[in-house]
């Protein structure tokens, strides 16, 4: 039985077990591909293609038929009607579509479903600048499990650098620390140095200042470096476990 499908709404809550009320534990997003590991009632328990991630979603909004030839590069892109007119739905971050017709300005992947094409790049486009990629982000909220526009969390915003460049990097933040190569000569920081503390991560942007997603302050952004890791230190008891670098 054929068994590779994909989500076809702009994104949805993955959730540790079958109900809304459960801990929500990744997202899922348009043109991510996936299998069903088994039905229950009206989820699904899936395993996503690209990081093995396992969770329910609602049995629905899904296909088995999809090509995706372009992936948004913008934090998100409104979907416009036919008549060109901006609906209240928008795609995240490196969704993935099909285009079925264009026009001067825009592109549709769905009926009536339109983007505009400054908002998309070819399917096997490579950004190896991490920091166009995490700057998209910045002022999103801090949402625990998040991965888009709506919110998102620490190890979400270094995945999806990977995930947009066909690249596999593990979800979580437990994982991306096993997963990653440490830098055992390190004296200075520098721009693209990944530095992990237990359950949570962030990159450097230059050796001064660095880019994440930090809970108590609700949101993505800049800091600096040193006294991160010493508010860390000083507040949640942790410090760095490891260093390592983005790798394209």
């Amino acid at each position: 039985m054929k068994n590779n499908y994909f989500y076809k709404k702009p994104l949805s809550n993955i959730y540790k077990k079958p109900s809304e009320v459960s801990e929500v534990i990744s997202q899922i997003i348009y043109g991510e591909k996936f299998k069903v590991l088994s039905n229950n009632k009206s989820w699904l328990r899936i395993k996503t293609s690209y990081d093995n991630y396992i969770g329910y979603i609602k049995d629905e909004n899904y296909t088995d038929d999809h090509n995706p030839t372009y992936k948004i590069f913008t934090l998100k892109t409104n979907i416009f009607n036919k008549q060109k007119n901006k609906t209240k739905y928008s795609l995240p971050f490196a969704s993935k579509i099909s285009i079925i017709k264009e026009s001067k300005r825009f592109v549709e992947f769905e009926k009536n479903k339109w983007v505009t094409k400054k908002d998309i790049r070819r399917i096997d486009h490579q950004e190896k600048n991490h920091l166009k990629v995490l700057k998209l982000f910045l002022k999103t909220k801090y949402v625990w499990g998040g991965k888009t526009y709506k919110g998102v969390d620490c190890s979400a915003i270094l995945q999806l650098f990977y995930y947009y460049n066909n690249k596999f990097y593990p979800r979580d933040t437990k994982d991306q620390l096993k997963y990653s190569k440490s830098n055992v000569k390190i004296k200075k920081f520098k721009k693209g140095d990944v530095i992990f503390w237990e359950g949570h991560v962030a990159i450097c942007i230059d050796k001064k200042k660095l880019i994440h997603a930090y809970g108590p302050e609700k949101k993505v952004l800049i800091m600096p470096i040193t006294e991160t890791i010493e508010r860390i230190e000083r507040t949640a008891k942790l410090t760095v476990k490891k260093i390592s670098s983005i790798k394209y």
